[in-house]
């Protein structure tokens, strides 16, 4: 059976050291992501012959991850089944399509289902569209960036420093006690990993980005790198007063996030049909084909 851990701050660069160095770009796959949402998805890792293994519980079960790591993965697959064999648990394995047929033999494939879906499919963008917002098909997102500019002329963004993380937290909270919309998202769980994510932004390593109008906060985001050349915006919030500030931010940010990484992955659209048009909108480069993996009967 395997010892899995449950992760914190201090295990940052045992997971990370495995994760950035893979192509594999899920959202999922993200350091800030597993310690931010831990307590809804009790998140545990392992490394298994120098494998990283995750399992998280939906919906009360247990649901393992690809194995991340150098290599064919059909022997730590083989060791997974055993696992949840060992504990009489039917087993199921959440990845991305193109990470299975990469990394598993045609032999391993085989055995299983894959059942993908486009609810949690990721959008990745080229990091450069998003700054640039260049060519024809971003001339509506450019609009809207420059009628914010127009209309709101006290505007500025700044990078995300401890004491402007301190200034959104008491936006946001101010936010949720001013808008009943707001309160009435079912957020409760997005807030939990937000402010935890806030307040522990320095030992994660988050990076923030957040918009002013006349020295108020307007709209704040925060990401974290998922691997060598993909940074995962996790959290953006905006105060839809503010017309055009969602777009600012997005554009802003995407500045300000480093150019060593080429790829911007803003995660899924859950099946929101205003979240799919909003995010559809941005031209994705390419989407992360997701499913769950069960061994066929």
């Amino acid at each position: 059976m395997i010892c899995f851990k449950d992760i914190t701050l201090e295990d940052k660069e045992i997971i990370t050291s495995r994760i950035f160095p893979n192509d594999c770009c899920n959202c999922e796959l993200s350091f800030a992501n597993h310690v931010s949402w831990r307590f809804l998805y009790q998140t545990k890792y392992a490394i298994v012959e120098d494998f990283l293994v995750l399992k998280y519980l939906s919906e009360g079960k247990e649901i393992f991850m690809m194995p991340i790591g150098k290599g064919n993965a059909d022997h730590i697959v083989e060791i997974l089944i055993k696992d949840a064999e060992s504990q009489d648990i039917p087993f199921a394995m959440h990845a991305a399509c193109h990470f299975v047929e990469n990394q598993l033999s045609d032999e391993m494939r085989e055995r299983f289902n894959l059942m993908p879906n486009r609810d949690f499919f990721d959008y990745v963008y080229l990091r450069e569209d998003l700054a640039t917002l260049k060519g024809n098909k971003f001339q509506q997102k450019r609009n809207h960036v420059n009628r914010f500019m127009k209309t709101y002329p006290n505007w500025e963004y700044k990078s995300a420093t401890p004491e402007l993380i301190k200034l959104c937290i008491e936006k946001e909270h101010e936010w949720y006690e001013s808008n009943e919309d707001y309160r009435h998202q079912n957020i409760d769980s997005e807030r939990q990993a937000l402010l935890y994510a806030m307040n522990h932004a320095e030992e994660i390593g988050i990076k923030g980005g957040v918009l002013f109008v006349d020295n108020n906060v307007v709209a704040f985001t925060f990401g974290f790198p998922i691997n060598h050349k993909t940074f995962g915006v996790h959290f953006e919030k905006a105060d839809i007063n503010y017309t055009g500030a969602f777009a600012m931010i997005n554009n802003m940010f995407a500045k300000d996030i480093p150019e060593e990484f080429i790829y911007i992955n803003r995660e899924e659209d859950l099946g929101i049909e205003g979240l799919r048009k909003a995010k559809m909108s941005y031209n994705p480069e390419f989407m992360i084909t997701k499913g769950l993996l069960t061994i066929r009967s």
